[in-house]
C-alpha cells in the first residue's frame, strides 16, 4: 500500500511543524501550506488522502480553501481545526462536505486517532 497523504493547512508554523512531525512519525507523507493558494497547489500536484484545515487563515479562509479542496477532488477527506466560538462556521463546514473538526487547542492524540481512523479504514473500500 502507497504512503498516504496528508496536508497541513495553518498559518501558524508551529502547529504545521507540530503536525507534520506527528504524521510524519505516523507513516504519512506530510505536507504543508500557510495558505490557500499553496494548499490548493498541492492538492492539484500531489492529490492528497486528508487535508487538517484550519478555519481562520489570512487571505482565502477555510471554507473557501474547503469548497476548491472539494471540487478539484470530492474524495479528499477533509478535518477542520478551529478556534473556539466559530460554530456558525463550522456548520457550514459540514454542509460542504468536511467529516469533523477539531477545536484549538486539540489533544494531538485525538486527531492522530481521527486520522488514523479516517485514512486506514478508509483503505479496505478503496481501490486503486
Amino acid at each position: 500500500m502507497e504512503d498516504k497523504k496528508v496536508l497541513i493547512v495553518d498559518d501558524q508554523n508551529g502547529i504545521r511543524i507540530l503536525l507534520m512531525e506527528v504524521f510524519s512519525s505516523e507513516g504519512y507523507n506530510t505536507f504543508q501550506a500557510a495558505n490557500g493558494k499553496i494548499a490548493l497547489e498541492i492538492v492539484n500536484k500531489d492529490k492528497p488522502d486528508l487535508v487538517l484545515l484550519d478555519m481562520k487563515i489570512p487571505g482565502m479562509d477555510g471554507l473557501e480553501i474547503l469548497k476548491h479542496i472539494k471540487e478539484i477532488d470530492p474524495e479528499i477527506k477533509v478535518i477542520m481545526m478551529t478556534a473556539y466560538g466559530e460554530l456558525d462556521m463550522i456548520k457550514e463546514a459540514t454542509d460542504l462536505g468536511a467529516l469533523m473538526h477539531f477545536t484549538k487547542p486539540f489533544d494531538i492524540d485525538e486527531m492522530r486517532v481521527a486520522v488514523n481512523m479516517q485514512l486506514r479504514n478508509g483503505a479496505a473500500n478503496k481501490c486503486s
